[in-house]
């Protein structure tokens, strides 16, 4: 097993979505991702107008010392798709340190590691594996249309009770009435497992606090078509 990953950025910030909202969170960024989803707000750790010729593979050693140096409850990884990477060495390094690893996923590739949390993020252009849904301890519908939660619901099925299906409308469509209507006539109509969500971190701008992480990149250089 590796002892290096290939990392795009780490940073300390909080958790800005879902059930662990407001926590002290230490991210680690990876690179790589098959799923490539147009409107991408990591488009920096896959895109060939981002993507370095030469990537440096971080030892685990060095990304455990630099989430401890910070002192937070918690470390997410996330990507481009973290679990393309073998995750096993690095979260067995991190219980080691007594923090929990959370892992923000597509849900389209198997699992390798040892997760506290898995939130599950499913996207069209890969659909998650069933065995990844059923893992998941949050689902994060991302709502791009007022079309999206209904065909979501269509394709995930039935999905295990007790925990929430979040339904976040995609950032350049947080402003379109259409999309936010969606959302809410779902939260009010089903109610349970579905809420409103919202990237928290954004309005803060709590990532750009760290001199560590990197400036968000619009997909192609396009902002209608990224973030």
């Amino acid at each position: 097993m590796s002892r290096r990953l290939p990392i795009y950025e780490t940073f300390h910030a909080f958790q800005g979505e879902g059930c662990h909202l407001g926590r002290s969170a230490f991210f680690i960024r990876t690179y790589g991702c098959p799923v490539q989803c147009p409107w991408c707000d990591a488009a920096g750790t896959w895109h060939p107008d981002f993507v370095p010729e030469r990537i440096e593979r971080v030892e685990i050693d060095d990304l455990v010392a630099r989430a401890c140096a910070a002192r937070p409850e918690l470390v997410v990884i996330t990507g481009g798709e973290p679990a393309i990477h073998d995750l096993v060495p690095l979260t067995e390094a991190f219980a080691a340190a007594g923090l929990p690893s959370h892992l923000e996923t597509s849900g389209a590739f198997p699992l390798r590691g040892q997760f506290a949390w898995v939130t599950l993020s499913p996207k069209w252009w890969q659909l998650p594996l069933r065995e990844n849904v059923e893992r998941a301890d949050e689902l994060k519908i991302i709502v791009e249309d007022e079309t999206s939660i209904a065909r979501w619901r269509e394709q995930l099925g039935p999905l295990r009770t007790g925990r929430p299906v979040w339904l976040h409308p995609e950032w350049s469509q947080r402003e379109n009435r259409r999309v936010l209507d969606s959302i809410s006539d779902t939260v009010k109509t089903i109610g349970s497992p579905f809420r409103a969500g919202w990237q928290v971190h954004r309005n803060y701008r709590v990532d750009e606090l760290d001199p560590h992480s990197r400036s968000p990149v619009p997909l192609g250089g396009e902002p209608g078509r990224g973030f």
